[in-house]
């Protein structure tokens, strides 16, 4: 009979999980958070996840996860919008077949659609992700990508604190399609995410403003976070670092939120 082959997080699970286990040294630990909310068009989950599918099917990203130190990093992917729900688990990549079979496996989940946006709570999930992870890495990354501000739990800044005081850096995919701002959208989502999201060490975003950028910026994006290139070596993928300012509102999502309820 042919011996059964678990993944390694899987045998993890099955010795009782990251309290009994010794953590296992990665790379990387990355969520990849994505926004699901109802905002988002059909097309624009499935032209989504199609990037996300096809980028650790890439040689790039294979190249990335085997040129650290480890040769080896962990990925869970997240679909969110007022909620958040772990759609994959924490999966150890280390070379081609398992990026791949990671790459299989998220394209066999359904699509679903979530309403509201937080993305404290998605910050706050993906802090207890870390914490749960049967992994251990020096970087911790939050990879979060969405089409309008924060409009439910707490302010979007606070959550950014918390995560970034726990040594988690947070980098984004704000998500432009739309030519006019519905009631729930804002113009200038990417300096919304700049001030009110994103922080960290090497922190930075790269916007999508057109549906057909969608796998590019996926798979730029991926590279970077798993090379842990610096972002000023990367300008042709117009990236931004992080660069607080001092007067932006940050509760413009929940301004816009309340007014909407008092119509």
């Amino acid at each position: 009979m042919t011996k059964r082959r678990w993944p390694l997080a899987a045998a993890l699970c099955l010795l009782g999980g990251p309290g009994l286990a010794e953590p296992v040294a990665v790379d990387l630990e990355l969520v990849i958070a994505v926004d699901v909310s109802y905002s988002m068009e059909p097309e624009e989950l499935s032209v989504q996840r199609a990037g996300y599918v096809e980028a650790f099917r890439s040689p790039k990203v294979i190249t990335a996860l085997r040129g650290g130190p480890l040769g080896r990093i962990a990925v869970t992917y997240v679909e969110w919008g007022g909620k958040a729900v772990q759609v994959m688990p924490w999966t150890l990549l280390d070379d081609a077949r398992t990026a791949r079979e990671f790459a299989g496996a998220l394209e066999r989940q359904p699509l679903k659609r979530i309403g509201f946006t937080s993305i404290s709570n998605t910050l706050a999930v993906g802090r207890t992700l870390f914490q749960t992870s049967p992994f251990r890495a020096n970087r911790r990354v939050i990879d979060i990508s969405g089409d309008g501000p924060n409009n439910a739990g707490a302010p979007a800044p606070l959550a950014r604190n918390n995560t970034v005081a726990q040594g988690i850096t947070i980098d984004g995919l704000p998500i432009m399609l739309r030519s006019a701002p519905d009631t729930a959208s804002i113009p200038d989502l990417d300096v919304y995410y700049r001030e009110c999201v994103i922080g960290g060490p090497g922190s930075f975003l790269l916007k999508v403003k057109h549906i057909d950028e969608f796998a590019a910026a996926i798979l730029a994006k991926l590279v970077i976070e798993i090379s842990g290139l610096k972002v000023s070596r990367q300008q042709e993928t117009k990236v931004s670092p992080v660069q607080y300012g001092q007067s932006y509102n940050c509760f413009i999502g929940e301004e816009l939120q309340e007014r909407a309820i008092g119509r």
